[in-house]
């Protein structure tokens, strides 16, 4: 059973309660563009799911097929008990090596790229970010642990992290000896130098305690990465570290050092081009990336961005039973939906043609069902001509910030 899939209305409903909590408290925790840039990298995260889930999860599927030491009894209480803090063990180290290793770091940045600290933060996942993390969990199938219980406790590790990431929560009292809180997790989240590549634990803090990585919450986090994205768009933010790393190998002069700049933790540089570069302190006055957007706009990518997450949620749960090219066609409406929307928010000439053409093709899609076309025919046409008028009108003047994003 996908419990994730099954919460997924729930993280919703939980993202609604703390904007009106937020609203309620006059604290602003939420922004139209950030939010929306957080949850088009989660849907990107999960479109690249849909094709290679069951490549990844095939490794530990075979280690515990062939090569297991014991048979663990999925009946067994102390089964369960000992695999949960098994999977809590190997994710602290997954999550801080993540930290420590650039190439790692490459794929789990785009996690801590927004400005800002909300649930949907806690959506905003890399989509690479897979292909690797799954190695640390082998040692679990080597022992004997069943892959359902695996995948479940696994999951329960998963949703657990979504309620933390939220400033509504302060301290926890003794909660927060053992396990991982909002408190806890604002400090790994932020850019303050004595803040940064601490407190990775998963579910529970005791990790960072007895490794030494525990820090709490004391002066008010920074949120973001020391180098700002300054983009929406989710597939920046997926390659944007990558260019950095391969940019810095290229300019090395030794092979030694190209090789190191990937297996080094963020911040080092070969000597003849600087050195280890330590994280900077937060400038006074930095101004968070907000391109300015007429409200006509913002309102059409709103309403556009929520249709669009109700058809990937769609897609998602009928991927099982589409052939592949209706995933592949599926895949490709999704990731221009959310690369548009981007370009919408951040007014690129670019992309009220793309939302145009997104709609279009989805018209078309819609047109291969005769039933579902007499239905959702108009409202696409009206979208479409909507959805140009305005991104041309917002696309008519690109202010500065948007030009600097470039």
């Amino acid at each position: 059973m996908n419990y994730i899939a099954l919460a997924i209305p729930v993280f919703f409903l939980l993202i609604g309660i703390e904007w009106i909590a937020a609203r309620l408290e006059r604290r602003e925790v939420y922004r139209l563009n950030d939010s929306v840039a957080d949850l088009s990298c989660g849907v990107l995260d999960q479109v690249l799911d849909v094709f290679t889930k069951t490549l990844l999860f095939a490794g530990y599927l075979w280690l515990f097929e062939h090569h297991r030491l014991f048979d663990v009894p999925a009946s067994a209480a102390w089964a369960w008990v000992v695999c949960f803090f098994g999977i809590d063990f190997l994710y602290y180290w997954f999550h801080r090596m993540s930290h420590e290793v650039n190439a790692f770091w490459a794929a789990h940045v785009v996690h801590h790229q927004s400005e800002e600290y909300n649930l949907t933060v806690a959506l905003r996942q890399g989509a690479l970010q897979g292909s690797f993390s799954w190695v640390f969990y082998l040692p679990l199938a080597l022992v004997g642990f069943p892959p359902a219980m695996f995948l479940t406790l696994s999951s329960f590790n998963t949703l657990y992290q979504f309620w933390i990431h939220t400033r509504l929560i302060g301290r926890m009292g003794p909660f927060e000896w053992f396990f991982n809180t909002p408190s806890h997790h604002r400090v790994h989240h932020a850019r303050n130098p004595k803040y940064i590549d601490r407190n990775h634990g998963g579910t529970l803090i005791v990790w960072d305690r007895l490794f030494g990585t525990f820090v709490p919450e004391a002066d008010e986090p920074v949120y973001g990465v020391t180098t700002p994205l300054r983009t929406w768009n989710p597939v920046r933010a997926n390659l944007a570290h990558w260019a950095a790393l391969f940019s810095l190998a290229g300019r090395a002069s030794r092979w030694r050092d190209r090789l190191r700049v990937f297996v080094e933790r963020p911040g080092w540089q070969p000597a003849e081009l600087g050195g280890f570069q330590s994280a900077p302190e937060v400038e006074p006055g930095y101004r968070k990336f907000d391109p300015e957007l007429p409200r006509g706009v913002a309102a059409y990518v709103f309403v556009q961005f929520a249709l669009l997450l109700l058809a990937a949620g769609v897609y998602f749960n009928r991927q099982d039973a589409l052939p592949l090219a209706a995933l592949l066609a599926g895949a490709g409406l999704i990731v221009a939906g959310v690369v548009a929307a981007a370009g919408l928010l951040e007014r690129r000439a670019w992309a009220p043609w793309l939302e145009a053409a997104r709609l279009v093709a989805a018209a078309l899609a819609v047109a291969g069902n005769a039933a579902a076309w007499t239905t959702a025919a108009g409202a696409f046409a009206a979208l479409s001509i909507a959805g140009l008028s305005l991104a041309l009108r917002a696309s008519a003047q690109v202010p500065q910030e948007a030009r600097e994003a470039r």
